[in-house]
């Protein structure tokens, strides 16, 4: 027995190997110099070689002196418990998170760990303390099964606070006949249920909707593993806290005061799956002039989560008739859910129309028709009624003036022609009696 734990503390610690295998000192004697010969011969093999470079690598299996193992499901590392050992610490060195360490409990031979992603795989080890010096034994943990097997492009996001929709995609390299189920765990471990509604495509499983969201905490632990009759499939798993997936519903209640010189804008925060303050949340409102036929440009005005939430829109009277729409996002992360419907206020505003136009014009033009008509008949009438009286044209005085008055004798002559009279001459004729 005692060699045999010699031989396991050897294999624990092969920088100690060489201590062991024992350099002779030199003594001087031609029996040291030939022992010293012989002993290189043999660190020359190139099987001792081999041996020894395995000697050196961490051992990736549970040492079976303790008979490390790992649950994954339950995160925990436990291992068989030996006498005058103290276990010293628990470390899972993972990917993306680096050394991860625990401090077991007095006599306890297990350590819990926190959810970690473990689809990328983690190396784990147990530091005990044997004989008053500290021994790691180590554990490699790994996605067995084919490469490029797993579900990938997995995502969840909540709505309307009360359901929850998750998809991935069918990994690159799986076969035709895998089958993906998916399994949920709060990290409180109170509960565990699997997908109980899938969402299917060409009979595969590539997406889950739950209505019943009751037994999910702040965080928890979603797993995608997967089967076939070809080859092994390798799992997916992922922490994701219900903060930074639920993607908030429209405010509520919304509603616009306007007098003279502004309109008051206000909402009511929505309904989320978890009640919080009005401080946590961020708005977007998107207000637009109905009468523009083309969407604006303009970027959406953004305001934080208040006790009032409300907004002050500058809009003197006369106003236009507005559109405004609202969204919500959470305050520290930038996941804004979907725009309200539209709100308006503001009065109509019709473009003006060019038919009372032409009908001012129009009339408007019959109107001068009729006055210069009638000035016009007057002017003949009054020029018919009272023609010009002529004056007798002063030769003496107006020699070097232009001539405007009229002769006499010209307008005579020119009257007697105007005017035909007819003259009627009657004579008196006597009839002689015959009785004569």
């Amino acid at each position: 027995m005692l060699e045999r734990r010699e031989t396991e503390k050897e294999s624990r610690w092969p920088e100690q190997s060489l201590v062991r295998w024992g350099f002779p000192h030199p003594l001087g004697s031609p029996m040291g110099l030939l022992a010293t010969a012989v002993l290189f011969c043999m660190l020359l093999d190139p099987v001792l070689l081999q041996t020894l470079e395995q000697q050196d690598l961490p051992n990736v299996e549970g040492v079976p002196s303790l008979n490390v193992k790992f649950d994954s499901w339950r995160m925990e590392l436990s291992w068989d418990c030996k006498e005058n050992t103290t276990y010293l610490e628990c470390v899972m060195i993972h990917k993306e998170n680096g050394p991860i360490k625990i401090t077991p409990q007095e006599k306890e031979c297990h350590c819990k760990f926190s959810d970690y992603s473990l689809h990328d795989g983690v190396t784990l080890m147990v530091k005990v303390n044997s004989t008053q010096r500290p021994i790691p034994e180590t554990l490699v943990y790994t996605n067995s099964g084919g490469e490029g097997t797993a579900a990938q492009n997995f995502s969840c996001f909540i709505y309307n606070a009360n359901f929850m929709n998750c998809s991935w995609a069918k990994g690159q390299a799986a076969p035709d006949d895998v089958q993906y189920f998916l399994y949920i765990r709060d990290l409180r471990r109170k509960r565990e249920r699997e997908c109980p509604h899938y969402i299917e495509d060409s009979g595969t499983h590539v997406g889950c909707h739950l209505e019943d969201l009751s037994g999910l905490a702040n965080y928890n632990y979603f797993l995608v593993n997967g089967t076939s009759q070809q080859t092994g499939i390798q799992f997916f798993d992922s922490i994701l806290s219900w903060k930074k997936i639920e993607i908030y519903s429209p405010p509520n209640n919304i509603s616009v005061h306007c007098n003279k010189s502004y309109c008051v804008i206000r909402w009511e925060k929505p309904k989320t799956r978890h009640k919080l303050s009005n401080m946590e949340f961020k708005y977007q409102l998107d207000i637009q002039k109905q009468s523009t036929k083309e969407h604006s440009e303009d970027q959406p005005i953004e305001v934080p989560g208040n006790l009032e939430n409300s907004y002050s829109f500058p809009s003197p009277e006369p106003r236009p008739k507005h559109t405004v729409k609202i969204r919500t996002s959470d305050a520290r992360i930038q996941n804004w859910g979907h725009w309200s419907q539209p709100t308006e206020f503001g009065s109509e505003e019709t473009e003006p129309s060019l038919v009372p136009i032409y009908a001012l014009v129009v009339l408007g033009t019959l109107i001068t028709a009729l006055i210069l008509g009638c000035l016009l008949k007057r002017f003949l009438a009054s020029e018919s009624l009272f023609p010009p009286i002529p004056h007798i044209k002063d030769k003496w005085n107006d020699t070097h003036q232009p001539d405007h008055q009229v002769i006499w004798e010209n307008f005579t002559l020119d009257t007697e022609k105007g005017d035909n009279e007819e003259i009627l001459t009657v004579e008196e004729v006597t009839v002689a009696l015959a009785s004569k």
